[in-house]
């Protein structure tokens, strides 16, 4: 039985703490990963487990609150997004370590998208955490990601699941983990996700909690939805609905054409964009779902 793993991992915000849970199920029976890519937050947990760092990152992560959260979005005066990002890239550099990507134990690819080329671009040397920032530059969010001269953005535009970004062999097998898998309880979904609005979006979220600590930044750029203007939230509804759609469209094309040999699909209305507080019960669900489905494989 193959017990070697190529290891993909999906984009999808705080679902993305399910990658966790996988993790964990894959060292607890007897799999070794040798091989990782991911985009956005998979690039941020496969890059960490690669770099051994793991069990400090889920030790942080558990113990994020909601305005824990809140403190990590520096605010950013203009420049493509909401948030410069510098404080969080600057917090996990100091849990991990200024690593760099050719030297660490466990090959790693991490995929961003260059803003000008309009092209998915694979990381597999240089700073760790430069590859790290520029694939999570999440569009509307975080401020879009210079190095070198190429701006990017995140991974997820292009390539929400990276399945090209690992090598396939007879003695691995490829194990996918996708966060934008058919939600538990639809009929729910609205209740579930956002209790202050119709769908789920981090925007909403980020701006009620937020609200007292970037207040004349938002009166800025944003009065009406500093005023909590449903116009505003529809608004920004539409764009990151319509991004997620996108990136739906793109991941299951991908799927069809290079399908790994297990695929973990984790629900897309487990938890909103920005809820790491919830990271114990997304960890769990990771878990869970890596049981489910490696335990048939094994069979």
């Amino acid at each position: 039985m193959k017990r070697d793993v190529s290891l993909i991992l999906g984009s999808g915000g705080a679902r993305g703490m399910a990658h966790i849970g996988v993790i964990r199920w894959l060292e607890d029976h007897g799999y070794t990963i040798r091989d990782i890519a991911g985009s956005s937050i998979g690039a941020v947990v496969g890059g960490i487990y690669a770099a051994g760092k793991l069990q400090e990152f889920e030790q942080w992560v558990r113990g994020i609150s909601r305005v824990d959260i809140v403190s990590y979005l520096d605010v950013a005066w203009g420049g493509g997004g909401l948030v410069k990002g510098e404080k969080i890239i600057n917090t996990l550099t100091a849990l991990v370590g200024d690593r760099r990507i050719e030297d660490l134990p466990i090959r790693f690819t991490a995929v961003g998208t260059t803003l000008d080329r309009h092209e998915d671009f694979h990381f597999r040397s240089g700073r760790l955490f430069d590859a790290i920032r520029a694939s999570m530059s999440m569009p509307l969010l975080f401020k879009p990601f210079v190095l070198d001269g190429v701006t990017y953005i995140d991974g997820a535009v292009l390539n929400p699941l990276p399945l090209n970004a690992v090598t396939r062999t007879s003695q691995n097998v490829a194990v996918a983990v996708y966060c934008g898998g058919a939600p538990v309880n639809p009929d729910a979904r609205e209740t579930a996700l956002d209790e202050g609005g119709p769908t789920a979006t981090f925007m909403p979220a980020m701006l009620q909690d937020a609200q007292q600590r970037i207040r004349h930044f938002l009166k800025r750029i944003a009065p009406a939805e500093a005023q909590g203007s449903t116009q505003e939230r529809a608004m920004y509804d539409v764009a990151l609905q319509s991004l997620e759609a996108m990136q739906h469209s793109i991941a299951r094309r991908e799927i069809e054409r290079t399908p790994p040999d297990v695929l973990l699909e984790i629900p897309r209305n487990i938890c909103r964009t920005l809820e790491y507080d919830k990271a114990s019960e997304v960890i769990a669900a990771g878990y869970a779902n890596a049981e489910a489905a490696l335990s048939k494989f094994d069979r």
